[in-house]
């Protein structure tokens, strides 16, 4: 019989919030797979589990995924925790979980604690569409591509879960302010924790304040989205700078109908399909 893998969520911060089920999962599996053995071996310690841990951290997920692998292909039970929180959701389990898949090793998953559910719930913000960014690339090393997911985010019309230490956050304050406009944010801290605080403010206002104030904690900023509106404004204006002729060629170098591409074309400018064909006679197109 080949083992499993067991995704367990542990608290982000409270003790309590733990559930008897990913206890009762600690407890029993085999071998359990940390990604900061001295961190959580605080957390045993408290439930009183014995399970034997090894580690399985950034440095090490590839090979490290591949010896858990081999490990559960002979039998042996998993089960992966991260640092705080459910495991996968912004740290390296993702690879274990891939290469299990890959090797034909069953994955289940035991909900709990998610700083990025949490912090979203409690931001009093939209949450039926929302986008989780975790940490944007830190700049020294990615400036380009962190400066790509900044304006892919410009046009983001769903509410917006990111990540971010204290010693990063007024510049990445900056950074958002810079690119998406004075956007209305929560900023959550210390979930959880004896000190949590959930601000509700704006760009403009969060830099101001953390600029006199150093920022204390670990921050999950929930950002509004772009109004719908706007973002349809900004596109019409796009397409009518193009004449109708160019935008019909747009279409139809893609190998779209004519038809089609009128049908398209008026949908972008916000016009009937009638006045494109109409603009058309008169330019004999």
């Amino acid at each position: 019989m080949e083992g499993k893998l067991f995704l367990c969520a542990t608290p982000i911060g409270n003790l309590d919030d733990i559930t008897f089920r990913v206890l009762n999962t600690l407890r029993e599996a085999d071998l359990i797979a940390a990604e900061d053995t001295r961190h959580s071996i605080k957390l045993l310690n408290h439930f009183d589990i014995k399970t034997p841990m090894t580690s399985y951290h950034e440095y090490n997920k590839v090979e490290k995924a591949r010896y858990l692998v081999e490990q559960m292909k002979k039998g042996i039970n998993v089960a992966l925790i991260t640092d705080a929180g459910t495991p996968g959701i912004s740290d390296p389990g993702e690879e274990l979980v891939r290469q299990c898949y890959e090797a034909g090793i069953p994955v289940t998953s035991l909900p709990g604690p998610a700083a990025c559910i949490t912090a979203l719930t409690m931001s009093g913000l939209p949450t039926r569409r929302f986008c989780f960014e975790a940490f944007l690339p830190p700049e020294k090393s990615s400036k380009k591509e962190r400066q790509r997911i900044l304006e892919e985010l410009k046009k983001e019309t769903r509410t917006i879960v990111l990540y971010e230490a204290p010693h990063h956050l007024e510049k990445t304050l900056r950074d958002l302010y810079e690119t998406l406009g004075n956007r209305h944010v929560t900023l959550c801290r210390e979930l959880t924790k004896k000190y949590e605080e959930a601000w509700q403010t704006n760009l403009e206002k969060a830099i101001e304040h953390y600029r006199e104030e150093p920022p204390k904690g670990e921050f999950v900023l929930v950002i509004e989205g772009k109004e719908i509106e706007d973002v349809l404004r900004e596109e019409r204006l796009s397409w009518e700078k193009m004449t109708i002729e160019e935008h019909m060629a747009y279409y139809e170098q893609q190998g779209i109908g004519r038809k089609e591409a009128m049908k398209l074309a008026a949908k972008d400018r916000g016009i009937s399909k009638r006045e494109i064909y109409q603009e058309l006679l008169k330019t004999g197109d």
